[in-house]
């Protein structure tokens, strides 16, 4: 998959803008705060429905507008497709598929990119939910009716926890909650979907992870991941949980258990304790978790190589060609080995959209279409 133009209107920084991208390696250069990522971020919105920056889409929509526009033509060997997507500071957003409407999380299907950038330091060294959405956004690509499923969890999850926080508020019993169950069922549904398309991931991310980490480490450190569940006793976000469930039951049997244990508690704080929204990524290096063993190094490698690897999965799965692979602001980060060794890597890839605030920190070879950005404009485009 290739972006062949990019159009922005009122997104971040930007009144308009109208970029121009070719196959291969393109650059967007420009000092800090002129808004490089905010025109990967538009790219990569497209495919994972998500900015890899907020959790929300009111700071996307520039200061004083009501809503931001993003267009995007994409190349799928021969074949062309306009994306268009308006993101609404309040109420839902709306997006077109060569000017037909069509509902927002038809977008992913149309749209494949990977992008790294220094936030996903977060994803090894954060809090479980860093993890979760790498996960989720991966999740949507390989499966974009997923996108769907983890909306109406959300929707379902949001109803449960209100109906508890109601019922702790009043002081009702458990067993005097009837509509709990119904909202159970719906939680159960929903959840174990989820789980079970993440245990999937986790799976099948294993050997890519291994080869990229290796690739751009330089040395083989047994990297692993799996999931911890809430399902399976604990709570991963407070850290209780052990690797997987431990149980040969049913994934959906063992979610209601779980419900069923955890409801006295539930109802004391309120809160929704079980289910994937709970759940953490497990990452390791030489036997010990990423988070608080690894060094700088490893943990820069580890977060490389979860989305090589993803950039890996998706190439060898889609039918729309190799994802856009973005490297945000990451060169000036790395040694000059690891440098090297991505842009090796990132060189096989159709198109490769890197940002940098200084273009000789990016290696010659991904410097073939090199686009300068200044205060949230265009200012001037160089070719090899």
């Amino acid at each position: 998959m290739i972006v062949e133009q990019l159009g922005l209107k009122d997104f971040r920084n930007y009144a308009e803008a109208d970029v121009t991208l070719s196959a291969g390696a393109n650059v967007f250069v420009g000092r800090n705060g002129q808004g490089k990522t905010n025109l990967v971020e538009a790219v990569a919105y497209l495919a994972t429905l998500g900015s890899h920056r907020v959790s929300s889409d009111a700071p996307l929509v520039r200061d004083g507008m009501d809503a931001a526009i993003v267009r995007a033509r994409l190349a799928h060997g021969e074949r062309s497709v306009l994306l268009e997507l308006q993101l609404n500071r309040q109420g839902a957003n709306k997006a077109r598929v060569n000017g037909v409407n069509v509902r927002t999380t038809e977008l992913p299907r149309y749209a494949q990119v990977v992008l790294f950038a220094p936030e996903d330091l977060q994803i090894v060294r954060g809090d479980p939910s860093s993890r979760r959405r790498f996960a989720d956004q991966l999740i949507v690509q390989r499966i974009p009716r997923m996108a769907a499923v983890l909306a109406d969890y959300d929707r379902v999850l949001r109803q449960r926890s209100a109906l508890l926080k109601s019922a702790r508020a009043r002081g009702v019993r458990g067993d005097a909650l009837s509509t709990l169950d119904v909202w159970d069922d719906k939680l159960v549904t929903l959840g174990t979907e989820v789980i079970e398309a993440r245990l999937a991931l986790a799976s099948d991310l294993s050997e890519p992870v291994a080869r990229a980490y290796a690739a751009i480490a330089g040395a083989d450190h047994d990297p692993r991941l799996s999931w911890a569940l809430s399902v399976g006793g604990g709570d991963p976000e407070e850290g209780e949980a052990t690797d997987g469930t431990g149980s040969s039951a049913p994934l959906a049997d063992q979610f209601r258990a779980a419900l069923a244990a955890r409801r006295p508690a539930e109802l004391e704080r309120g809160l929704t304790l079980v289910g994937p929204h709970r759940d953490d990524l497990l990452l390791m290096v030489r036997g010990l978790p990423v988070k608080g063993y690894a060094s700088h190094g490893e943990s820069w490698s580890v977060a490389l190589a979860l989305r090589l690897a993803s950039a890996e999965l998706l190439r060898a799965e889609s039918r729309l060609g190799d994802p856009v692979l973005i490297l945000d602001d990451v060169f000036a980060e790395l040694d000059a080995g690891r440098r090297a060794r991505l842009a090796d890597l990132a060189g096989g890839y159709e198109q490769v959209i890197v940002t940098s605030a200084v273009e000789e920190d990016v290696p010659e070879g991904l410097r073939a279409h090199v686009v300068r950005v200044e205060a949230g404009r265009i200012s001037g485009v160089d070719d090899d």
